[in-house]
């Protein structure tokens, strides 16, 4: 009897394949944007020309205006739509999803192409609509800023329009008795700060429902302003309602730089606050102590209690910040631009803001740029419109809205927000 084979059993360990999911929403939508631009351009073309003036008179750097064909240049656009389509395509094949940097470039592109066919005949003064979107976009950008830190800790706030509408309220009476707007700003960040305490109570530790605190705080916020302002304010506007407005601080030779420098560097202290805000929330967010504690109770409160971080505390700390900040971001509504309060001024930009967080996935950076993004197409409208653009006013007013469907249809992809996002933390 022969001796049987020894087997060696195998000791290579089986890894498991890895699956990529794969989301089409971006390449789709970037194709299906494009195709009805070149839908747009078959059924009313223009043979004009648009001229981009991007220097103003008070500009250091005086650059030449560009003279543009229109529809040479529109049908450029959209050649250069579809083939950011396919590279768009390309990358969710190969790694799953579509970089940002392919939808920012899109969306330049595909603005330049819309600018020249609606301003046919015209002259787009480029750096009057950068500076106008950022205007409208700062009061957005705060408010950003303040559902970001909200909801990573766990609390959604739907109170932001409140607390943008407080800080403008208070801003504008205290900058007005004081004159001096920084004071204003200060009290302002205060206003923000009273707001969420009030939301933080009742949503942590009453364990009411936070949607529903944060809509009765719009409401009252709403009606108390409007009633201090038809009762107290309008019958004292000189020594109640008449506030100086920040001046414009510009930054040494970077305000120089064409084009951009005007825009971003000629800016009033609210600004520069803006600025210094994103980058501090990100890094704080995402590089330090602080913001991994904050991103622990609004992702998984229990299993950050186990290791000593006090849930509730942490939310409750957090909330008072993000409302100090969208008090701040109010106060560009009055003394930013040196305009006396008026009733519900804010006109729905702090649930703008919310959906910007939303757009952005919670990301400080990417709510920022939603922020700038609905900020630009609001000013847009407001650019056509006084350049005289033969597009339909209609079609003006549809402009933000559109630009928000192609946002939720293909750029943000699939959000998730924090899973602890509304969730009450009882302890044990």
């Amino acid at each position: 009897m022969s001796a049987a084979t020894p087997v060696r059993a195998s000791t290579d360990a089986v890894l498991p394949e890895t699956v990529i999911i794969r989301s089409w929403k971006a390449p789709i939508a970037l194709a299906v944007f494009a195709v009805l631009f070149a839908i747009l351009l078959l059924a009313a073309p223009r043979q004009d020309e648009t001229t981009f003036r991007l220097s103003s008179g008070s500009d250091v750097v005086q650059l030449p205006d560009l003279v543009t064909p229109v529809m040479a240049t529109a049908w450029t656009c959209v050649v250069l739509g579809v083939l950011l389509a396919a590279a768009s395509a390309y990358f969710v094949r190969a790694f799953g999803r579509s970089p940002l940097w392919i939808v920012i470039v899109y969306l330049v592109v595909l603005v330049v192409g819309f600018l020249t066919w609606a301003a046919s005949g015209g002259t787009v003064p480029v750096t009057g609509l950068l500076a106008g979107s950022l205007g409208l976009a700062v009061p957005l950008i705060y408010g950003a800023l303040c559902g970001v830190i909200g909801e990573r800790a766990g609390v959604v706030n739907i109170a932001i329009e409140g607390q943008l509408l407080a800080g403008a309220f208070t801003a504008a009476v205290v900058a007005t008795l004081t004159q001096q707007p920084i004071l204003g700003l200060i009290a302002a960040a205060f206003a923000g700060v009273l707001v969420a305490a009030v939301l933080a109570a009742f949503a942590i530790k009453y364990l009411v429902d936070q949607v529903i605190i944060g809509v009765v705080l719009n409401v009252l916020v709403a009606g108390l302003t409007s009633f201090l302002f038809s009762q107290v304010l309008q019958p004292n506007a000189a020594t109640l309602n008449t506030p100086p407005r920040f001046d414009r601080i510009p930054i040494p030779l970077l305000s120089d730089i064409p084009v951009l420098g005007p825009v971003l560097f000629r800016q009033t202290i609210i600004v520069y606050l803006m600025y210094l805000a994103v980058v501090l929330v990100w890094v704080g967010m995402f590089k330090t102590r602080w913001g991994l504690r904050l991103r622990a109770v609004g992702e998984h409160p229990q299993a950050a209690d186990t290791v000593g971080i006090k849930v509730n505390a942490t939310r409750f700390w957090n909330v008072l910040l993000a409302g100090a900040i969208a008090g701040i971001g109010g106060t560009v509504f009055t003394i930013g631009n040196g305009i006396a309060f008026n009733k519900e001024m804010t006109a729905g930009a702090g649930f703008i803001a919310l959906a910007a967080v939303i757009f952005g996935q919670w990301d400080p950076i990417k709510a920022t740029l939603a922020a700038l993004l609905f900020g630009f197409a609001s000013n847009l409208q407001n650019t056509l419109s006084v350049i005289g653009s033969p597009v339909p006013s209609e079609f003006m007013l549809m402009l933000p809205y559109l630009v928000t469907i192609f946002v939720v249809a293909g750029v943000v992809g699939k959000s998730r927000a924090p899973a602890a996002d509304g969730v009450a933390y009882i302890k044990g």
